[in-house]
């Protein structure tokens, strides 16, 4: 596991309802991510979770992986894929405006 440094910032996000769901559905595809696909499977959705820059680089590169691949979301008017794409939308604004990237 990676283990942050002095000047690492961590943004708490929280991550509920259908877009947890659709997130677990595909953190299989996050076999590299340093613990990050064990933290999301245990995560429950009540609390905010603490995500480092390195977090959101995963997710937001799984999640566009996802939503691009046909096999994983055959149906792009699915509400599952609508909820994923939100919440990559949402990832992306905390990411810029917290993050600076």
């Amino acid at each position: 596991m990676i283990q942050p440094g002095p000047k690492d910032q961590r943004v708490s996000c929280l991550i509920s309802g259908e877009e947890l769901a659709q997130l677990k559905r595909i953190t299989w595809l996050m076999s590299e991510a340093f613990g990050l696909d064990t933290r999301i499977e245990n995560y429950q959705g009540k609390r905010p979770i603490g995500l480092y820059r390195w977090d959101f680089d995963c997710l937001l590169m799984v999640i566009d992986d996802a939503l691009k691949d046909r096999e994983v979301y055959p149906d792009t008017t699915a509400s599952g894929y609508h909820a994923l794409a939100r919440l990559f939308i949402r990832l992306t604004g905390i990411y810029q405006k917290t993050l600076g990237a």
